[in-house]
């Protein structure tokens, strides 16, 4: 598969059992796989058709390098999600198909559709037992940084599967290309390009359970060397609680020119709007708990592409503007006074250039600058007059980011390759930190890596940590952790299997956390697992795909499971399609320390579609169809069983 550059294209298990200790069973392992087996035996015995290949992953990566990069060449661990993948359950994010086809992360959810934020808010991603919600999982569009700059956090309604080609998600520490908040790797979303001259138009419709409805329309031009993605998406849900509804709309534009075939330009932007609703948990429910934010990204830069060395020059700016009333406790409260606002930017220049200057040799060279904006301030409810915030300063900070990297490979032999890289980065007030990388790959065959990695990743104070409320400090240091992996992942010349296994430990250090009503780099974590992963094409028709990821935390976190596994199937015969996901969750902490919870749940789906002609497909999708009752975020349930319905076109 020809793949361009960034910016060209680029309770049947014990539910609720109460277990605590002990990892899933062999028995309920094979009960996994047997249940999707089962549920596709009478199609499977259907012989002839045209083929529908799930399991086909690109070898060609650019989120590990910047520059493409066969993922045979790198020391870290990159998943790869394609779009056939990320629509092929008709769902408006990214989010919950990432969590099936990546081992190890988890993300967290609280209804149907939307995950709102601040309190009660969902859609945080763990990975290995690291958070996007403390700021240390990166999300990027395009290799560019996308997070609250007040609070250092992902904006999970933002994410929209709309705009993706791909999704890569690197797994480990990214810091050394992506510095501050890559500490536990990154989410990278390659978005959306028209690859040859025509126009494409499709257009998703969908309906379902508790009055939720979604609509999609995009437009890919091509013509020359000018090239534009053009979309639009609108969504809502009443939910499964009272007090729940969520309501989003937005669009994306991405445009694209070829100066010479050497030489090209970009610009893209992408906004969200939505309004969300807190119900509370179920013990302490809520009233007027509501959300108004709006997110955006744009960016525009240059790039060139050569035979020997190719390299980009882009400014971006990630911006929000945020307002919440904190509502009050249905049973004893009563109505906030004030609403809480918020406004904030992470302006940045990212310049990188890589080239080949030897055989097997690839150097790149980095520069990055960012400058993040925060204002906090609360409005009376009444006047809409600003009133006093808790801030240690102005509450109109501005911290500026500055760094340099050079990452090199080599390749010694035709089955050895060595990788290491350096970066230095400088932050306004927590200072200078240097973050080392090396890695060894070796390819006993054409078909088997065998990987060994060794890097750092880092995560600056957020401006909350150091100037927003009373626990605020600005002496914190950057949080630091080591991670280590060995890696061992092959396939067979046809492609038809494909495996990986990892083992994996961190160790990290300088953790804020807030002792005594004050912010300090106290904490530390000592994480450690397994990952495996594996996809079968049996034939033209049906393939088969799992993975499972075990996970040993000294210190136990929130969100983090122990254990998670998941077992597919895709069937495909003439018009027809179907696919069926299960996925098991063991001993996911939902509260931690004394009051230590988990929950295990097993959640299976299943969409099944039919191509009334080439330009018309309809599709009926159910999850967690077995009813459990489960919970991400203490004390608020999830649903039951529900369905979505929808027609996609194409014209």
């Amino acid at each position: 598969m020809r793949v361009m550059p960034v910016g060209k294209q680029i309770q049947y298990m014990s539910n609720h059992d109460r277990m605590t200790g002990t990892m899933p069973s062999v028995r309920q392992l094979t009960l996994m796989a047997a249940a999707c087996a089962c549920t596709l035996a009478a199609s499977a015995q259907l012989r002839h058709g045209g083929m529908r290949d799930s399991v086909d992953i690109d070898e060609v990566v650019v989120t590990g390098t910047r520059a493409m990069t066969d993922v045979r060449h790198l020391p870290q661990t990159v998943s790869v999600v394609g779009r056939d993948r990320l629509t092929e359950n008709g769902r408006m994010s990214i989010l919950p198909t990432l969590m099936e086809q990546v081992p190890g992360l988890m993300v967290t959810g609280r209804g149907m559709m939307g995950y709102g934020v601040s309190s009660g808010g969902s859609g945080g991603m763990m990975l290995r037992g690291i958070s996007s919600g403390a700021g240390q999982l990166l999300v990027l569009i395009d290799g560019h940084p996308q997070y609250n700059g007040i609070y250092g956090h992902s904006i999970a309604d933002a994410y929209h599967t709309m705009t993706a080609e791909r999704v890569e998600v690197l797994r480990g520490p990214a810091s050394l290309l992506y510095g501050s908040n890559a500490m536990g790797g990154v989410v990278n979303i390659v978005t959306r390009a028209m690859p040859h001259d025509g126009s494409r138009t499709s257009v998703n419709l969908g309906a379902g359970s508790w009055g939720t409805v979604q609509a999609e329309a995009t437009n890919q031009y091509r013509h020359g060397g000018f090239s534009s993605t053009v979309g639009a998406l609108y969504g809502r849900s009443d939910n499964h609680r009272p007090h729940m509804g969520f309501e989003q709309y937005g669009g994306f534009v991405k445009l694209g020119y070829d100066l010479t075939p050497h030489w090209s330009l970009f610009a893209d932007a992408d906004v969200t709007h939505f309004s969300a609703s807190y119900p509370g948990t179920v013990s302490a429910p809520m009233l007027e708990a509501d959300q108004w934010i709006t997110r955006g990204a744009v960016s525009m830069g240059v790039e060139n592409h050569y035979a020997r060395t190719s390299g980009r020059l882009s400014l971006y700016d990630n911006f929000g503007r945020h307002k919440i009333n904190d509502g009050y406790n249905a049973l004893s409260g009563t109505p906030q006074k004030r609403l809480f606002r918020s406004s904030d930017a992470l302006m940045g220049v990212s310049w990188y250039q890589s080239a080949n200057l030897w055989q097997g040799n690839r150097l790149t060279v980095g520069f990055d600058y960012q400058n993040i904006y925060g204002h906090a301030y609360y409005t009376s409810r009444e006047t809409g007059e600003t009133i006093d915030t808790p801030n240690k300063q102005s509450g109109k900070e501005r911290n500026h980011e500055v760094a340099a990297y050079v990452d090199m490979s080599q390749d010694l032999a035709s089955w050895l390759t060595v990788l290491a890289g350096v970066r230095y980065d400088h932050h306004t007030v927590s200072g200078a930190e240097w973050v080392p990388q090396a890695g060894v790959v070796v390819r006993p065959s054409a078909l088997t890596q065998l990987k060994l990695m060794a890097s750092k990743g880092f995560r600056n104070p957020t401006m909350r940590e150091m100037y927003l409320y009373p626990p605020s400090n600005t002496d914190l240091r950057p949080e630091r952790m080591w991670s280590y992996e060995l890696s061992w992942s092959g396939r067979l010349r046809d492609n038809s299997l494909r495996y990986g296994i990892n083992l994996f430990y961190i160790d990290a250090d300088n953790i804020i956390q807030t002792v005594n009503r004050k912010n300090v780099n106290t904490g530390a974590l000592t994480n450690k697992g397994v990952e495996v992963e594996l996809g079968y094409r049996v034939d033209s028709h049906l393939s088969l795909s799992t993975n499972h990821s075990w996970l040993y935390m000294r210190h136990p976190v929130v969100s983090a499971p122990k254990y998670k596994g998941y077992v597919g199937a895709n069937y495909s015969l003439r018009r027809f399609y179907a696919n069926v996901g299960l996925t098991y969750v063991h001993g996911l902490y939902t509260r931690v320390g004394d009051d230590e919870h988990t929950e295990n749940f097993t959640l299976l789906g299943c969409t099944v579609g039919y191509h009334l002609g080439d330009n018309v497909k309809l599709w009926l999708r159910g999850d967690n169809l077995l009813a459990q009752k489960y919970e991400y975020i203490d004390g608020m349930p999830m649903p039951r069983a529900t369905f979505m319905c929808g027609v996609d076109l194409s014209f």
